[in-house]
């Protein structure tokens, strides 16, 4: 497999015509004073287009972009970008971090020099790490194809492999910690362990008499939630390409769906600073933007309905827990599942309830999560 290095080029004309669509932006209305009760709120959009017009560098952030070491590379015919930091320790563990949706490879681009170089960062040389950040196919600079996330935790193996990876740490949030389960789940032999942030949700198609009361309170939370927040799920696991339309033409439509999705996890209307910035929010859309990759990005929800219900409607029997030994960090503003509910699937060794941070902890709290990071590490592989 050739590994070739790549560097982030979007080409002028593509800038201009972002700007040209910004300025031209057509707002709906709103029910005075509905603020985010109908959805994405219309006087933060139009101070947000205007930011992003007149404000946003998208060559500074792609200059800072550049400054980590990325890489393509055919995998199973799948071209695949990633981020590849080596640590100056050569003892570092490797590591594969996955991102999931509405988020990218950028989830990541904070914590990596905390990883690749801890001591700068006042943790131990013996906690350093090789980091692999991919975008997932169907995402960002990856090829433009929908595939799930078992398919994706297959890719990684093979991509680590090509790396020199034989055995390997791994985490990841959101589809990036149910990839990393599989990982756990089906190559117990290269993965010495895992640490995730999200475990995944009761389907409603569980035995509750088999769940603890902690679990049956969780199921009920979930089901709430996704009679509230849960539209962007059934869209795009049913009809992604209606969707795909209008968002990969609008890039205030664009931006709108994904501000929806990460304001139902913010801590009130702190939307910008849940993702760690405005700037880090805006970074994340354009990545979308610039590389199309809106549609295929959503089409993996349909792919992976397709997968887990196929023609029947019911979701397949949960699989063993795994034993690769696993590191829960349950951040305040993601759902808070009770440990049994995680250790239906993994084998976990730690368990740890985290003082601040949502659901993009990596980048909001990027401090918090890679020094936990690091001492799960350090505590499941030590022997």
């Amino acid at each position: 497999m050739a590994v070739q290095p790549f560097s982030i080029k979007v080409p002028k004309k593509v800038l201009d015509d972002l700007h040209t669509r910004l300025a031209r932006a057509r707002f709906p209305d709103e029910v005075e004073g509905a603020g985010w009760d109908y959805g994405t709120n219309l006087d933060y959009m139009k101070e947000l287009v205007d930011y992003w017009q007149n404000k946003y560098d998208w060559r500074k952030h792609e200059a800072e972009l550049n400054k980590l070491a990325q890489f393509k590379a055919k995998v199973d015919g799948v071209e695949v970008h990633f981020i590849h930091e080596r640590s100056k320790n050569p003892n570092a563990k490797p590591i594969i971090l996955t991102h999931g949706w509405p988020d990218s490879f950028y989830r990541f681009h904070k914590i990596t020099p905390m990883l690749t170089d801890p001591e700068k960062y006042g943790g131990k040389a013996e906690d350093s790490f090789d980091v692999i950040v991919p975008s997932i196919p169907g995402f960002g600079f990856s090829d433009r194809k929908a595939m799930t996330n078992s398919a994706v935790a297959d890719l990684w193996v093979k991509l680590m492999e090509a790396l020199d990876y034989k055995r390997f740490t791994a985490a990841g949030g959101d589809a990036g910690a149910i990839v990393t389960k599989y990982l756990a789940s089906t190559y117990p032999t290269e993965v010495t362990a895992v640490h995730l942030t999200d475990v995944g949700y009761p389907t409603g198609q569980e035995d509750f008499s088999t769940m603890s009361k902690a679990e049956q309170a969780f199921a009920g939370s979930i089901k709430e939630w996704w009679m509230k927040e849960g539209a962007f799920n059934m869209i795009q696991s049913t009809k992604p390409q209606t969707l795909a339309y209008a968002l990969n033409d609008s890039p205030a439509g664009l931006a709108a769906w994904i501000i929806s999705m990460i304001k139902s996890g913010a801590d009130g209307d702190k939307v910008d600073e849940a993702f760690g910035g405005r700037d880090e929010l805006l970074t994340n859309i354009m990545i979308y933007w610039v590389t199309q990759t809106i549609g295929s990005s959503i089409r993996r929800y349909a792919e992976e309905a397709k997968a887990a219900y196929g023609e029947g409607g019911r979701a397949p029997k949960a699989s063993k827990p795994s034993k690769v030994p696993a590191a829960i960090a349950l951040f305040p503003r993601e759902s808070q599942f009770p440990r049994e509910w995680a250790e239906r699937s993994l084998s976990v060794k730690r368990f740890t309830k985290m003082p601040r941070g949502g659901h993009f902890a990596a980048l909001e709290v990027p401090e918090v999560y890679a020094n936990d990071l690091r001492e799960s590490m350090r505590e499941l592989t030590t022997k």
